[in-house]
């Protein structure tokens, strides 16, 4: 008999759980990957990445500040009975209801509802996604995860023919995929059924242990092992590494999971898990809630915060002439104040240009920096919760306008930009500088104050005024266009391939 609060209960401390603590398996196969990185930037990346996690683990605050969407897999027992008011549906919505308004640590309400329409923020984060199975047994198990937006944006699927070959088709996905989802990660791969079925065997196969070393060392036994070991070997060959900036790791698993399918088809499904990969796995027997130990401190490695050196920058009398001298790669230290904006926030400042109207009072862009992100909200003495950078790519289409029309300096996100942001950013004299994915609470941890100054009924997509000291960021694209997110890869995919740097 399984009764409803324990359910309810179980998966919002769940989720709780999976929103502080990254998996062991991850923290161990990430400080293997950093130990043996060669490239300076990707080792820099990575160590911000995990520096962030155990200062996360050791205060009890999100690893990423977008929390994501919840996706729950619940296998219910054939003889299982229930003592409920509620559908299965409601009981995991109402778990993450009380998941995200914990006021110890509540987490960022990212969906919106009308997809098509308004996409007005539900304000909970629910619904969540549900699949469910009936299977053998008198038990629940329910396999819960939290999908930030970014690496969902990277998913992939086709239908491809019977024929074609299916690592061809993956190794031509990745580097499409860009470094939104912020490599190093797992990669999910869903191999038949039908087109439905593959997507979800291939979100649902991130949900996995990180277990390549152990398939490397005893040998493949299957096609689908011999899938997996082949393609860790040549994605990783690609170079692309930790946040796209060149390196020796890009993923850190590759999972597999097949279904048979019609004989004239071949459905292939890529889903890709980010640097806050955030599942866990409980089971209810009907003796009450699930309990969720803390790992170990003892589990995440001493490093040293590198990104602590740097060119210290001024924001408050930068510039155009200052920024020319920015170099791709080069890392720097911000400080002074900024306005953030994602994508509502320039809609709105797009609308008004357009309308001949004025900007809101407090918002002025000129001779500043705009920082892409939607920060969770503060608790305790924080001013400002978790509040990593959002994928700048989604930003591309208002760059020229906003460099033409309000005097911006500059933008600060995470992953590469388009080639019509790089030309605008070119044309303008303009730079783009990056902070790290997946180091959420760690950037937040420069941030001195924040405030609202415009559109606070967008919630976490309002603008804010942050004043920062020593915040780390990475030059991505110089004022002359120069992009490292290529320049990076294209000289670790050298490097690897053993080619001398000056044929690259």
């Amino acid at each position: 008999m399984i009764k409803q609060d324990d359910f309810i209960q179980s998966v919002a401390d769940a989720l709780q759980y999976i929103a502080i603590y990254h998996p062991p398996d991850f923290i161990r196969a990430l400080s293997a990957a950093h130990a043996r990185e060669r490239s300076p930037a990707a080792r820099d990346a990575m160590a911000q990445i995990l520096i962030n996690s155990r200062l996360c683990a050791e205060g009890h605050r999100p690893v990423c500040q977008d929390t994501g969407i919840v996706v729950a897999f619940v296998d219910i027992g054939m003889d299982v009975q229930w003592q409920t008011t509620l559908t299965l549906e409601d009981m995991v919505n109402e778990g993450v209801r009380r998941a995200w308004g914990n006021a110890d640590n509540p987490l960022r309400a990212s969906i919106v509802g009308d997809p098509a329409g308004a996409r007005r923020n539900t304000g909970d984060n629910t619904p969540a996604v549900v699949h469910v199975r009936m299977v053998a047994g008198d038990r629940v198990t329910v396999e819960l995860s939290s999908k930030g937006g970014g690496s969902e944006a990277k998913a992939r699927f086709a239908m491809l023919n019977p024929s074609d070959d299916i690592a061809d088709w993956v190794l031509e996905q990745i580097p499409l995929m860009g470094a939104g989802w912020c490599p190093p990660g797992i990669i999910g791969v869903g191999i038949g059924g039908t087109a439905e079925k593959a997507m979800v065997m291939a979100k649902q196969a991130c949900t996995e242990s990180i277990d390549i070393q152990e398939l490397q060392a005893r040998g493949a036994d299957t096609a689908t092992e011999r899938l997996r070991l082949d393609l860790f070997e040549r994605i990783n060959q690609l170079g692309i590494g930790a946040q796209g900036l060149g390196g020796l790791t890009t993923v850190l698993d590759i999972k597999i999971r097949d279904y048979p399918c019609h004989a004239a088809n071949k459905p292939v499904a890529l889903v890709p898990n980010c640097a806050a990969t955030r599942h866990v796995t409980f089971t209810l027997d009907g003796s009450g809630p699930a309990v969720f130990d803390p790992p170990s401190l003892n589990d995440w490695p001493e490093i040293t915060n590198t990104a602590e050196t740097g060119r210290r920058v001024n924001l408050d009398d930068l510039t155009r002439d200052d920024i020319a001298a920015f170099e791709p790669g080069e890392s720097l230290l911000l400080s002074g104040h900024m306005l953030t904006g994602r994508d509502a926030a320039h809609k709105r400042i797009q609308d008004l240009l357009e309308a001949g109207e004025p900007l809101p009072e407090g918002v002025d862009f000129n001779n500043r920096f705009i920082y892409y992100v939607g920060p969770v909200d503060a608790v305790g003495d924080e001013v400002v919760g978790p509040a990593g950078p959002t994928t700048a790519t989604r930003m591309d289409k208002f760059t020229d306008m906003m460099l033409a029309r309000t005097g911006l300096l500059g933008m600060i996100g995470k992953a590469e930009r388009g080639p019509e942001a790089i030309d605008a950013i070119r044309r303008h004299g303009a730079v783009y500088l990056i902070a790290i994915g997946g180091a959420a609470f760690l950037v937040s941890k420069a941030i001195r104050s924040a405030r609202v100054v415009a559109f606070a009924d967008l919630g976490m997509e309002a603008i804010h005024e942050f004043e920062i000291v020593d915040m780390p960021v990475t030059v991505a694209v110089d004022s002359r266009g120069e992009s490292v997110h290529r320049s990076g890869p294209a000289y670790w995919r050298n490097e690897i391939a053993g080619i001398p740097v000056a044929q690259a």
